[in-house]
């Protein structure tokens, strides 16, 4: 499992999870926001994750940490 803190979301993914490869955006308060698909950077669990979050989440990916 992998695990990031950043801009007041953490992040969570597990290695050989289901398809799509994925993470798991949780808040500051602990609820899960949604997942979002890695690879077409699109929300699964709601019509749209928010710019910020899909912003992190690029952030992460050039960082090799994603």
């Amino acid at each position: 499992m992998g695990r990031v803190r950043r801009g007041g979301y953490t992040f969570l993914w597990w290695i050989g999870d289901h398809a799509p490869r994925h993470v798991h955006v949780i808040n500051k308060h602990g609820k899960l926001v949604t997942r979002v698909n890695l690879e077409t950077m699109r929300a699964m669990d709601i019509p749209n994750a928010s710019d910020k979050v899909l912003a992190l989440i690029q952030e992460l990916k050039n960082e090799g940490r994603l």
